[in-house]
């Protein structure tokens, strides 16, 4: 660990964090307790849209903004709380007027607009189960996904209508309705001209009724249903309850710090598990005002939003904290973050040089934290008063009881409790957002759960402190000469060096030591590519990991391939390395070759 802890102290002025005393709240925290937080529905029924928008409205504050768009060309809407509980009554009125009943999935295709946010909670308003679809996925992956979770409506543009959609409908017969957004106003009628078997989005809304009783759902009642994809399989429907809402709720204020006085900006695309979670729900039930940015990335636009919205508590991807790295930190410094109070990070683990860097250019570090899609909220973080250690996912959260774990001689799954001893990082099963099962696939999800444990499939140490450090994937972590190596470790490490802005790592097949570790390095501006430049690398990994460890190879890229959650998929470059199968490459957010 070659990075000092962060020793953390609350800022000027900054209101008092919202998990004051962690071994407090760990001791006393119980969900049903928590449930108090939430108001509920009549006879013990829960809605997620009544928990994040409506009930603000009964509580007299319609009136505060609850989202803030800003158009790629600069275009800002404001929707307050009032607006969008009327928006979305209007959303659940045209699904009933289709024949929608609960239960039935509604997908999305859409960019960052404000339909999307429309249609995810009029849906659940209605009593039906939101399903988001990535805007960047082509026919065959939405094919897949809708197939699997046999949509019923989907609400997309006339663009990636034609483009995406109107080569599979014929495979997809539970398809009864395709609502098209005719752009970012949700009050401009369609001009016209739709494809046959569409409606018009907006002029659907416009003849709806404001007023829609929301559906009294139960709390174990179907709500999202998020895709995550395998290695080579097809992709899993995770299912996602109503009573998921009790974990965004109190993680979004545990792991967050959020409450309602914040400004805040998940920059995370709704099409994976963050952007519905911690970009929809979990900054609306603490009645906080949110930022949504229709635009991909760009530094200077990113801080130029950051500074004019006085955006107070962000969240965004190790991804893009790299790009901002690499860009250097002067051009933060010439603008006002004051406001700025709160960084999280996450997508997959934040590098050390990356936690200390924010705290140079920022004054402040990113925290970062970890879950899953499988997890459906925040499991592991470090919190807003918590001591942080870079490189490591913090401690789990108030509720949820983590542990290490192997599987022992006799086949049982049993606790490592050995300090910084590797093994698989396990759930003890019964929070409120985690899945109820991968749809269809009873058996697959069975395979999650054993002796009292969901298994994540993540390698992982604790230390004495009670941290815990991502190791790897199981399936990325390389077994050579004896040594079982973790990528992060050494992606870490060269990470370190002032040259590089990315790294991903593999085992490729050694004679002698059954595999060896091979490095794909991205250089930052102003660094090239040369045989001096790999044998500096070579030798600063060697001092920093040892030779068992460092990299015996190392190939320089302009990119890697990534997810669109921002993910370096490791197993591509295995793939692409050797030859194999590429498998599912429906998230890949662009063919770096």
């Amino acid at each position: 660990m070659p990075f000092a802890t962060i020793r953390k102290t609350a800022p000027a002025g900054a209101p008092p964090a919202r998990l004051p005393d962690y071994a407090a709240a760990c001791r006393d925290f119980d969900w049903q307790r928590a449930r108090a937080q939430l108001d509920g529905l009549p006879g013990g029924a829960l809605n997620i849209a009544h928990e994040a928008v409506d009930r603000h409205v009964a509580a007299g504050r319609g009136g505060k903004l609850a989202l803030r768009w800003i158009g790629k060309d600069e275009r800002v809407r404001d929707i307050s709380y009032a607006e969008l509980a009327a928006l979305t009554g209007r959303f659940a009125n045209v699904l009933a007027g289709l024949g929608v009943q609960r239960g039935e999935r509604v997908f999305s295709l859409l960019g960052r607009v404000p339909a999307l946010y429309v249609a995810a909670l009029g849906t659940l308003k209605a009593g039906a189960v939101f399903s988001p679809l990535f805007s960047a996925f082509g026919p065959e992956p939405v094919q897949a996904r809708m197939g699997i979770g046999e949509g019923r409506v989907l609400v997309t543009t006339e663009a990636f209508y034609r483009r995406k959609v109107a080569p599979i409908r014929d495979r997809l017969p539970r398809l009864a309705h395709v609502l098209l957004v005719g752009g970012a106003n949700l009050d401009a009628v369609g001009a016209g001209g739709l494809p046959a078997d569409c409606l018009d989005f907006d002029a659907a809304m416009q003849a709806a009724s404001p007023r829609f009783p929301t559906a009294a759902t139960a709390p174990e009642e179907m709500a999202l249903l998020h895709f995550t994809s395998g290695t080579t399989g097809k992709p899993k429907g995770a299912i996602h309850v109503h009573e998921a809402v009790l974990a965004h709720h109190v993680t979004g204020q545990y792991a967050l710090d959020l409450g309602p006085e914040d400004i805040f900006w998940c920059t995370a695309d709704p099409g994976w598990v963050t952007g519905t979670s911690y970009g929809i729900i979990a900054p609306l039930t603490n009645g906080a005002s949110m930022i949504v940015d229709e635009a991909e990335f760009d530094a200077e636009r990113w801080y130029r939003i950051l500074e004019r919205e006085r955006v107070s508590v962000w969240y965004t991807a190790p991804t893009a904290i790299r790009m901002l790295m690499k860009i250097g930190a002067g051009i933060v410094r010439g603008f006002d973050l004051s406001r700025l109070r709160f960084m999280a990070s996450v997508g997959e683990p934040l590098n050390p040089e990356a936690v200390a860097w924010s705290a140079d250019a920022f004054g402040k570090p990113f925290h970062d934290n970890w879950w899953q899609t499988e997890t459906g909220g925040i499991m592991i973080a470090n919190y807003a008063t918590m001591d942080i250690k870079p490189g490591s996912m913090g401690r789990p959260l108030p509720g949820i009881e983590a542990g290490i774990v192997a599987r022992g001689v006799d086949g049982r799954i049993a606790e490592i409790t050995a300090p910084m001893a590797m093994g698989e990082l396990a759930l003890r099963p019964g929070w409120p957002s985690m899945f109820r099962g991968y749809l269809n696939e009873p058996e697959r999800y069975a395979k999650c759960f054993a002796d009292g444990w969901y298994l994540t499939g993540d390698l992982a140490m604790r230390d004495g402190d009670g941290y815990y450090w991502f190791v790897g994937r199981a399936d990325d972590v390389i077994k050579s000469a004896g040594h079982l190596i973790g990528p992060f470790e050494v992606e870490s490490a060269l990470m370190e060096h002032k040259a590089v802005a990315e790294v991903g790592v593999i085992g490729k097949p050694d004679p002698t030591a059954g595999e060896a570790v091979k490095a794909f390095v991205v250089l930052k501006a102003g660094h090239e590519p040369s045989e001096a430049m790999r044998k500096e690398l070579l030798g600063h990994a060697r001092q920093r990991l040892g030779p068992a460890i460092a990299p015996r190879e190392i190939d320089f890229r302009a990119n890697l391939p990534k997810t669109r959650s921002g993910k370096i998929m490791r197993r591509l470059l295995k793939a692409r390395e050797l030859g194999l199968p590429e498998g599912d490459l429906s998230t890949l957010e662009s063919d770096e070759r």
